[in-house]
């Protein structure tokens, strides 16, 4: 329990960075999942949303392209806040320098649950905010694990992880016929790969279970995840406000 409540600590150990990735995927691929089913867009996907501007700048379709610009420029505000905050508390050494953005995003995904209901009722503008909010979101969390992990880790990136997995693999399966001096083994990185692995499955687990919950509760069922950010980024915050070093066992 102890090592849970240190995820978002600003002193780092390679173990809890690969955790608080864990949690961190599981956490985006629900939001992104189940966010689908409100706004139908995955709200992490910026490559879609970029080709889906230059495919509606060409058709003119200037609406579509307004609300696919505001994604990319809401998650690219997402990860300016991460940073801004980073280095803030960097800056006054405080403990809190990660748990203070997924504070943010906590407190964010508990108003979108406990408003969200109300919201639903005129659609209209509903869906392009909620679209903005949830993409905002997913800048913010894959800013966080990028700095905490020194950009080794992405939460929300799929598409570099499955890459990255299949140089890996590819790599496994190599046949090493003549090693030499000249011609060093290729040797695949086990350690990354079960990284990846994991993010991998944690994502797709985290979409499973959001999907479940929006369908069956709808927005409310982003609260459970929102308080297992609070509970990960309280420890330090307590502790920074506390103006004493927080006990460990």
């Amino acid at each position: 329990m102890r090592r849970l409540l240190d995820l978002t600590e600003s002193r780092r150990t390679a173990q809890s960075d690969r955790l608080l990735g864990a949690l961190l995927a599981f956490t985006a691929g629900a939001v992104n999942a189940g966010g689908f089913l409100v706004v139908a867009s995955y709200t992490s996907h910026m490559t879609g949303f970029v080709s889906t501007m230059a495919d509606n700048l060409v058709l003119g379709e200037f609406q579509v392209v307004m609300v696919a610009g505001g994604a990319v420029l809401a998650f690219t505000a997402g990860a300016v806040v991460t940073t801004l905050l980073v280095n803030w508390a960097r800056r006054r050494s405080l403990r809190s320098s990660y748990a203070l953005p997924l504070l943010l995003e906590a407190l964010l995904l508990m108003l979108f649950g406990a408003i969200g209901a109300t919201l639903n009722q005129d659609m209209a503008w509903t869906s392009s905010i909620t679209l903005l909010l949830l993409a905002f979101l997913m800048g913010l969390q894959n800013a966080v694990i990028t700095k905490v992990s020194s950009a080794q880790v992405r939460t929300t990136h799929m598409t570099g992880i499955i890459t990255d997995i299949g140089i890996e693999l590819g790599k496994l399966l190599y046949w090493n016929r003549d090693p030499g001096p000249l011609h060093p083994p290729v040797v695949a990185n086990g350690a990354k790969l079960r990284l990846l692995g994991l993010l991998l499955g944690m994502f797709l687990i985290g979409g499973i279970a959001g999907a479940a919950g929006f369908k069956s509760l709808g927005f409310m069922s982003v609260i459970p995840l929102a308080l297992c950010l609070l509970a990960l980024c309280l420890p330090p915050i307590i502790g920074d406000l506390s103006a004493r070093p927080w006990p460990r066992s």
